[in-house]
């Protein structure tokens, strides 16, 4: 039976996302169009693949059948396609990273301009989250994350500085009003802006001097989601709500104005760097490739200066 390849890279993509829009969202495609691709799919096969409810698309035993043998070979017509980018002046396609938010914000901008200059035919989707999850589960190639949530079984790759810190900071307005604090207890008696995991723990506040190390459950008016939201809170402090504590990168350009003052940098507590991980017994893409060795070359400029 002859089905078209195009129907065939739709139903698989709508079984990998799990739905039509988040299916579209990783193609490129829109929902409506993969949805009348995977109808005439089971149209041209005579089967239904997908049980199709407002909320959900789960594939049917049908479709279950179909996909344990038609992945593995759409991976190696992926491979064959990808083998390809051996035989062009420059690697091709996409490659999708699935990363923290703060990498995304504070990392990957002095590393993504110099990248895709010099690979203009690679496409870099990157995926910003606050949980940590399988990478793979979105389709990407490689993720980026803090040595504590690194997976098994994955090659790590340093990137981005070493070595960061948690920096304490309020306006100088509040400080007048409410005082600067003399140890990072004195924190509870103040307004503390703070974010909450998706799974809906609050994070804790650590500092560290010497042998000391100082555990907080901050309280205080503001609670942001942990990632981008967290803009909030440092705009909150900067219009004198309260006190923040985030990555020191991220609250830099606001400590070097002014327009936030340091609390008790002497306890501000250090952090290994970021890492980029993949896993090597899985075909490389050339644009992971590519991204490898340009994170690479980085980080041996990096200890040469």
């Amino acid at each position: 039976m002859a089905l078209d390849i195009a129907l065939l890279h739709a139903v698989v993509a709508v079984a990998k996302a799990g739905g039509f829009r988040e299916a579209a969202r990783m193609t490129g495609s829109n929902p409506s169009r993969l949805s009348d691709a995977v109808r005439r799919a089971e149209e041209q096969l005579g089967v239904r693949l997908f049980n199709r409810t407002t909320r959900t698309v789960v594939l049917t035993e049908a479709g279950r059948a179909l996909m344990s043998r038609l992945m593995p070979a759409m991976n190696e017509v992926d491979a064959a396609l990808d083998a390809l980018n051996n035989f062009r002046n420059t690697p091709g396609g996409t490659l999708r990273l699935n990363v923290p938010v703060s990498a995304a914000r504070l990392v990957l901008p002095s590393i993504v301009p110099g990248f895709l200059e010099r690979y203009p035919d690679i496409q870099l989707e990157v995926v910003a989250e606050s949980n940590v999850q399988d990478i793979f589960r979105d389709g990407c190639d490689a993720g980026i994350r803090y040595d504590d949530h690194l997976e098994q079984d994955m090659v790590a790759l340093p990137i981005g500085p070493r070595s960061q810190r948690f920096a304490a900071a309020a306006a100088p307005g509040y400080l007048a009003k409410h005082g600067m604090p003399q140890h990072p207890r004195d924190l509870m008696q103040h307004r503390c802006l703070y974010g909450r995991y998706a799974t809906g723990v609050i994070a804790d506040w650590e500092f560290e001097n010497g042998d000391e190390v100082v555990r907080l459950q901050p309280k205080g008016p503001l609670i942001c989601s942990i990632g981008a939201a967290m803009d909030l809170t440092v705009s909150a402090a900067v219009a004198g709500v309260g006190v923040v504590y985030l990555f020191e990168d991220w609250i830099k350009p606001a400590l070097n104005d002014g327009s936030l003052q340091p609390i008790l940098p002497e306890w501000w507590q250090r952090f290994s760097g970021l890492w980029l991980y993949y896993n090597d017994r899985r075909l490389i893409p050339a644009p992971l490739q590519a991204f490898l060795d340009y994170v690479r070359e980085l980080n041996a400029q990096q200890q040469a200066g």
